[in-house]
């Protein structure tokens, strides 16, 4: 079932998953709006509609598998996997590197599709696609719920596809407004430390 941006956001605000207010990015960036897909996440029925949607973009691919990175990627790989009735793995960081763990296997010439809740840079999904590739794979293409990458590098090496794409400003900490207004401290949101 498709879902219109306007369904999407609606489910992103109705969530709590599209925050605004003044956030430190795990860049060091600052923001005044953040997304937590976990919060959307955190509801089976929404999860399974938004995923749905997102896995019919690939119903002619027919893949054999979706692959998400760990941890964001785990849920909306599941749910999509699901709604295209093929089996869902993780990789997770062994060491700093991609993997897979767990007993999961990818098979060569294995049609694969890398989820992510998120797509800010795209890095964590391409290391998937490296790691997947390099197992004699065939990646698809990479999705997410949200796409972020505006004016952002992007790592993808791949086609990627997104239910929806914001473009929020974001700036360095001398240059933020919210911080000259010193109104609102920013907070350091989601589960990565700063990289800086």
């Amino acid at each position: 079932m498709a879902l219109t941006n306007e369904e999407v956001l609606s489910i992103l605000k109705e969530t709590g998953a599209l925050k605004e207010g003044h956030f430190r990015l795990t860049s060091g960036l600052h923001s005044s709006h953040y997304v937590q897909c976990s919060q959307l996440l955190k509801f089976p029925r929404l999860a399974e509609k938004v995923c749905s949607a997102l896995a019919e973009k690939f119903a002619d691919n027919k893949p054999d598998l979706v692959v998400g990175p760990a941890i964001g990627g785990i849920l909306v790989a599941y749910e999509v996997a699901r709604a295209l009735d093929v089996p869902a793995l993780f990789a997770e960081r062994e060491n700093g590197e991609m993997t897979l763990r767990r007993g999961f296997t990818v098979e060569p010439g294995q049609k694969v599709i890398v989820t992510e809740d998120v797509f800010t840079t795209g890095g964590s999904a391409q290391e998937v696609v490296d790691l997947l590739q390099g197992m004699g794979a065939e990646v698809i293409a990479a999705c997410s719920i949200i796409d972020r990458t505006a004016g952002n590098t992007v790592k993808l090496k791949v086609p990627y596809q997104s239910l929806i794409k914001f473009e929020f400003a974001t700036y360095e900490e001398k240059d933020c407004p919210m911080c000259k207004e010193g109104k609102i401290p920013a907070i350091k949101p989601g589960s990565r430390p700063d990289k800086k």
